[in-house]
């Protein structure tokens, strides 16, 4: 009987990252076209783009489950090319950011072409954000480091030492500002996962700085670190521009800064784990998480929406990460979520049904809004616990 051997495994999507690298050209596109045609809805495009016509590539490309072998990993992970991918990332992020604060400060803008110009500038700021997610799992010291640079442009800096020490070890339980509740709209969610956010990223900081006997306030502190390239960055660009130019820095940085909010909303709405006998909560398995295979967004992001194998091997790189067939799904990728969370009663139609389902209307298995509890028991039928 003849040998046969297997062909080597190839990534279908290898040169589809690419896309992640056209995000920048987004906030430029506007500017570009207001100074071809001076008109606000110019200054509008990435953000109808981005809320309107992403979710519809989404609709038309659908969704994609395959996975990489398991054989084919450690060599897909070895891989330079995705490196390179993330990395070539960072610069043109950081440009796009620099590009749309002189913009703001030299063109002629109408209050409303400004606005547009903030949303656009914050998404490409969230962008940053979920680089840094990327990049800032990794053990690799420079990737540690240029996660800390990609996070300075827009404020949130203690997102790694809180995301990683914090985020993943209370996930999808009660005592995680960053998982959302069952009944929690994104607008009273916002309001617990920012300041909790923060607080958790010191405490955990504090502790860690304890432990290696180090001074609290000094370079060694990882929070600090990314703060201080903020107040580098942002300084330049007053020396640069003007002190006015914060009137724009600090709009986009906050609205950089909820989509992450945003994105935590969606990735665990409502879904809890379990404790075990001795009062300590379940790992963190496929179904604690929201997932979505949508082609555009996850090509995008960086399979930042294949979340559940995220968390179930933080230190997985994009490439490698899995479809599991017991995650929940979401209805569309992360582009098509992030507007109907922020209108509530769309979004509560849409997932509490889902959420429902993904946990067999059992209520111990849902992470509940405290004040709305016994509302949505009696609402569901369920049967309380």
């Amino acid at each position: 009987m003849p040998h046969t051997t297997a062909a080597p495994y190839r990534d279908n999507k290898r040169l589809a990252w690419i896309v992640s690298l056209l995000v920048p050209l987004s906030i430029a596109a506007g500017p570009l076209l207001w100074q071809w045609h001076p008109i606000t809805l110019m200054l509008w495009i990435p953000v109808v783009f981005t809320y309107l016509v992403a979710p519809l590539l989404d609709f038309v490309l659908g969704t994609d489950t395959s996975n990489p072998p398991e054989s084919a990993v450690p060599a897909l992970e070895a891989d330079p090319y995705y490196r390179r991918v993330t990395f070539a990332l960072l610069p043109l992020l950081w440009g796009a950011f620099i590009y749309a604060a002189w913009f703001s400060q030299t063109a002629p803008l109408t209050w409303l072409g400004l606005l547009g110009l903030v949303i656009s500038t914050g998404g490409v700021g969230g962008f940053c954000i979920n680089l840094g997610h990327e990049i800032g799992h990794k053990r690799a010291p420079l990737e540690r480091w240029l996660a800390k640079l990609i996070l300075a442009p827009t404020f949130y800096g203690h997102f790694t030492v809180e995301h990683n020490r914090g985020h993943h070890r209370d996930v999808a339980t009660p005592e995680d500002p960053a998982s959302s509740r069952m009944g929690e709209s994104i607008w009273r969610f916002v309001w617990r996962e920012m300041p909790g956010a923060f607080r958790r990223a010191w405490a955990l900081e504090r502790e860690r700085m304890r432990v290696d006997g180090q001074a609290f306030w000094s370079w060694h502190n990882e929070i600090l670190q990314p703060a201080l390239i903020t107040v580098l960055l942002w300084g330049s660009l007053c020396v640069w521009l003007g002190a006015g130019v914060l009137w724009f820095l600090v709009p986009a940085a906050l609205w950089s800064n909820f989509q992450l909010t945003s994105a935590n909303y969606i990735e665990h709405y409502g879904l809890l784990r379990q404790k075990n006998a001795q009062g300590r909560y379940e790992p963190c398995k496929p179904q604690h998480s929201w997932n979505s295979n949508h082609v555009f967004s996850n090509w995008a992001t960086f399979h930042l929406q294949r979340h559940s194998d995220h968390h179930a091997h933080p230190l997985r790189r994009f490439q490698s990460l899995r479809h599991f067939e017991e995650a929940p799904q979401l209805p569309n990728g992360y582009f098509g979520m992030f507007p109907l969370a922020y209108m509530p009663p769309l979004w509560f139609a849409v997932m509490d049904k889902r959420l429902l389902a993904a946990v067999n209307r059992d209520p111990s298995r849902i992470n509940f809004d405290p004040e709305r509890r016994a509302r949505l028991i009696v609402k569901y039928g369920l049967r309380d616990v």
